[in-house]
């Protein structure tokens, strides 16, 4: 994302936890209020903001859709 990110601003929210057919994925996510910089995509993503309620409306890796509830629930 091209930003700079201290420890101090980062909190431990949740993790995915997902069976792929060839891996398993434990994934941390942290909730980051703070950073400096810009947020810009820098491997070929996709980029956007939106809004929490519609996060279900975009497609995603099997791992990520638990996760918009939680985020629903605390933004």
């Amino acid at each position: 994302l091209a930003i700079d990110v201290t420890e101090a601003c980062l909190a431990p929210f949740t993790f995915a936890s997902h069976t792929y057919e060839k891996f398993h994925l434990l994934m941390p996510l942290y909730v980051c209020r703070r950073w400096s910089g810009s947020p810009r995509p820098i491997e070929g993503q996709t980029l956007k903001w939106v809004r929490v309620k519609r996060l279900g409306d975009f497609a995603m890796p099997p791992a990520d859709i638990p996760l918009i509830a939680m985020l629903r629930d605390l933004l």
